[in-house]
């Protein structure tokens, strides 16, 4: 793998969870990181951990602020940030519209600011944490699992779009992870997510290992390959078993 000494890495949500997780394994590889979150005192607090730069705020208009706190150059920019909606399509307008800008949006508009000068300079890296929610669904959280599919899409877009052009981009698809995410989607996630649940350090390992390799797909569960592909091969099988699952959960509901 290419050295991360003295490259600018930004990532977004990064106080707490995966991001800080993906904070300090960048730091300690030598990066020198940007720790990005709406709650300041958070930020602060991983900047302080890994010798970092606090860039507090809305991940979707950062960028700026981050390349500057860089000394004017981003190698690697982590769209971290996330909202783990849950309800059905009856959730408020708010709730869609909020999921699609954190989700969705936040990733467009990082990399409208980042791609100018990494065209122009030949490379640049865009890693995407995304979720196997991205590459399935999950049960209960429409609003997430919808945006968490247009997450994964923009990935792939910018991947084909831009890979002759020395753009690497990675779109990490966990399942559970022990955050705060996780404990906020309740029976859903206990039946679900919880029995397989890995921890933040899991993920960053995994994306490592990934970027090793040049990988899009990074899965930090690897049984999800499995699943995206029984759902490619047969959608309905596959479809009917996720509503046994669903079933399931309702009556746990009842």
């Amino acid at each position: 793998m290419e050295t991360l000494q003295d490259k600018g890495v930004v990532v977004t949500g990064a106080g707490g969870g995966i991001g800080a997780a993906l904070a300090r394994r960048f730091a300690a590889e030598g990066a020198r990181v940007v720790v990005n979150d709406l709650d300041g005192a958070k930020a602060a607090a991983v900047a302080d951990e890994v010798g970092g730069i606090a860039v507090p705020g809305d991940a979707s208009v950062i960028v700026p602020e981050a390349r500057e706190a860089l000394g004017g150059t981003v190698d690697v920019y982590c769209a971290n940030a996330g909202l783990g909606s849950g309800g059905s399509e009856a959730a408020p307008e708010e709730v869609w519209a909020a999921a699609w800008d954190v989700n969705v949006m936040a990733h467009v508009r990082a990399a409208h600011a980042l791609l100018p000068d990494w065209l122009e300079r030949g490379g640049g890296r865009f890693v995407s944490t995304v979720s196997a929610a991205g590459l399935l669904t999950m049960i209960g959280a429409a609003p997430y699992s919808v945006t968490k599919h247009g997450a994964y899409a923009f990935a792939e877009w910018l991947s084909l779009t831009y890979r002759h052009r020395g753009i690497k981009v990675h779109a990490i698809c966990p399942q559970g992870v022990r955050t705060d995410m996780l404990a906020a989607t309740g029976t859903a996630g206990d039946l679900v997510l919880t029995p397989t649940a890995i921890e933040p350090d899991d993920v960053a390992e995994a994306l490592f290992t990934g970027i090793a390799r040049d990988d899009f797909l990074i899965l930090p569960h690897p049984e999800v390959a499995a699943y995206y592909q029984a759902r490619a091969a047969t959608p309905d099988k596959w479809l009917t078993g996720m509503n046994h699952l669903q079933q399931k959960w309702e009556e746990t509901e009842r």
